[in-house]
């Protein structure tokens, strides 16, 4: 395993739309683990591949409650709303209210190609949502809210 370099504001990169990841192997595997081990190092909750420089559909989150992984991730339902700052370790330092679903449904893959279903309110929900995002080259900062 070893901490990549994660990607930061102005970088081109990260408005660009990711690709389905097709072979599960031994590089998929790799760049999970070196993902899960540069956002604990950068202290987040959530990493996307095109954070680290590669254009895949892949995403790892932890807000605390064990590790999760996600390939292929396609948001299937949203319900309510919540505002709350978001940031994001592309932006250190910055921060502003996004409004997001409070609960939603993610299908995707796992690491060896299973599909699955997961549920997440509140912060994981959040974290889903930002992450699926950055996929799709969206960034939480087109979302931020104007200060009153």
């Amino acid at each position: 395993m070893a901490v990549r370099n994660i990607v930061k504001d102005g970088d081109p990169v990260l408005r660009k739309q990711s690709r389905l990841v097709e072979q599960f192997d031994e590089r998929l595997f790799t760049l999970l683990d070196d993902m899960r081990e540069t956002m604990h190092q950068a202290e987040g909750v959530g990493l996307a591949a095109v954070q680290v420089g590669v254009l895949r559909r892949v995403v790892v989150i932890d807000i605390g409650e064990g590790l999760i992984e996600l390939i292929n991730p396609v948001i299937t339902s949203q319900k309510g709303s919540q505002t709350d700052n978001e940031g994001c370790l592309s932006f250190p330092g910055e921060y502003g209210r996004v409004t997001r679903p409070n609960k939603v449904t993610v299908s995707a893959q796992d690491r060896h190609g299973n599909p699955f279903t997961i549920k997440g309110e509140g912060l994981l929900a959040r974290a889903f949502c930002h992450e699926i995002d950055h996929l799709d080259g969206k960034l939480y900062v087109d979302l931020v809210e104007p200060e009153r």
